[in-house]
C-alpha cells in the first residue's frame, strides 16, 4: 500500500465554516459521508479541516497514485467545485499507535 496526503483548498474567497452557504453545506454533507465511505473501506486513514477554512487534509491508504486520484476526482465537494484538491505521494515515517 502507497499514502497519499489529499489537501483540500475552498474555491470561494471567504470560506469558513461560519459563512457555508446552503449549497456549500449540503455539498460537505455530501463530502463528509463520502469520506466516511472511504474510511470504512480502509482507503482513508484520517481526515479533517483547519479550523480556521484555510484548508483540509487526508490521507489515502491506495494501491496506486491513479487510485488516489480517482478517489479525489469522485469527491462530491470537488466535483461541485467547493474545493480544489491536490494529491501528493507521501511516506508515513512516524505514526503514533493508539
Amino acid at each position: 500500500m502507497s499514502h497519499f496526503a489529499y489537501l483540500l483548498y475552498p474555491t470561494r474567497p471567504g470560506f469558513s465554516p461560519a459563512t457555508l452557504t446552503p449549497v456549500e453545506a449540503e455539498t460537505i454533507d455530501r463530502h463528509f459521508h463520502y469520506l466516511e465511505e472511504l474510511l470504512a473501506r480502509g482507503q482513508l486513514l484520517l481526515a479533517g479541516p483547519c479550523l480556521d477554512g484555510s484548508l483540509g487534509l487526508g490521507i489515502f491508504e491506495t494501491e496506486t497514485e491513479a487510485e488516489a486520484r480517482a478517489l479525489m476526482a469522485a469527491d462530491p465537494a470537488v466535483v461541485a467545485g467547493v474545493f480544489r484538491a491536490e494529491v501528493r505521494p507521501m511516506r508515513i515515517s512516524l505514526l503514533r499507535q493508539r
